[in-house]
């Protein structure tokens, strides 16, 4: 079997009654704010105050879903108050049509950097001392002492697993944080999976299609292992779905799995919790509706060409193109991560 395929019907049955309902009045009150859009577009007042009410009306009924459910984290929803501006003007400058390629990356390396925070990095209270030599020579070598969070348990057991393009290099990320994070350095292996939609269908009929031929999996780095999922957009969480029921089906038993997005629907989200055990999924922010095509609303479009870059319909770019794309700058940032990928590909 080269292709697994898993269709939205298989996807929705994990949906209570009661998500549906909720589903269905965020629907409601998002098309109330698409008959806004023309009048906002025409500079009127009225219609920044009213969609601005909708907006947090939305909101508030998505933290009082989210808190339901502990497994759901959404940063903006359980962090101290001060932060949610931080987070609120990051997400900002990603959704803005006018915010480029360099841009976007600085932004999306933010972003994970505060999903990495929210997981790991201000839990627990024992502490890692690092010992640092600086390039002050005078009156002798310098050294400096910092502490950070001991959390060598939480991290030491973890694999990525890469949805490819967008999720690449926010993988990368996530893998680069663990690394500086650890005591010993530890640099996580990586599996990469070819997983696409269907895009010639719309939400309701969608199909998810995990390409193992074009696939590079090392089963044995990934059993029993703490898999680290880190997708820029959770939409309808087909794609995670379809990668952990195959590995399951293979004999794979995760001992955990995190998800982590910038932005997810609210459908794509409880989905993941209600699909999938002993998963938790991580969010910077969260839209509650999409369009047929099941792309988030209002989103920020295709995160990953917005990262990589379009390729061309007649020859898109393999898992290497892709890194040697990033350039020198992310090369030199990510280097521990580019050589196991690399291996991991070249089967080295």
């Amino acid at each position: 079997m080269s292709k697994v395929i898993l269709k939205a019907c298989e996807l929705d049955g994990y949906l209570t009654d009661g998500d549906k309902e909720n589903l269905k009045t965020l629907d409601m009150l998002f098309n109330r704010a698409l008959d806004i859009f023309p009048e906002l577009q025409a500079g009127g007042q009225d219609a920044q105050n009213n969609l601005i009410s909708l907006y947090n009306e939305m909101g508030n009924m998505m933290q009082e879903i989210c808190q339901k459910d502990p497994r759901i984290h959404v940063y903006s929803f359980v962090s101290p108050q001060e932060d949610h501006s931080e987070a609120s003007r990051l997400i900002a400058k990603l959704r803005d049509v006018n915010t480029d390629n360099n841009e976007f990356i600085y932004y999306i390396q933010r972003a994970y950097e505060l999903l990495f925070k929210l997981a790991w990095a201000s839990s627990g209270t024992k502490k890692n001392h690092l010992i640092v030599k600086t390039p002050v020579t005078q009156p002798r070598q310098n050294y400096a002492v910092h502490k950070i969070t001991n959390i060598d348990s939480k991290i030491g057991n973890t694999a990525m697993c890469v949805m490819l393009r967008g999720a690449l290099l926010p993988s990368m990320i996530m893998s680069k944080e663990i690394e500086e994070y650890s005591s010993n350095g530890y640099v996580t292996p990586f599996a990469l999976f070819r997983i696409y939609r269907n895009d010639s269908k719309q939400e309701k009929d969608m199909e998810y299609i995990l390409d193992l031929g074009k696939s590079f999996i090392k089963h044995e780095d990934l059993d029993g292992k703490d898999l680290i999922f880190a997708d820029p957009m959770n939409a309808t969480a087909g794609s995670i779905v379809t990668v952990i029921k195959y590995l399951k089906n293979a004999g794979i038993r995760p001992r955990s799995i995190l998800f982590f997005n910038v932005i997810a629907a609210l459908k794509g989200a409880l989905r993941v919790v209600r699909a999938l055990e002993n998963c938790d999924i991580y969010t910077l922010w969260m839209d509650g509706v999409m369009n047929n095509d099941a792309y988030i609303m209002p989103g920020l479009g295709d995160a990953g060409d917005r990262i990589n870059g379009r390729d061309g319909e007649a020859s898109p770019r393999n898992i290497i193109q892709l890194l040697t794309d990033y350039g020198a700058g992310i090369a030199n940032l990510y280097r521990s991560q580019f050589r196991e990928i690399e291996n991991t590909v070249l089967g080295k």
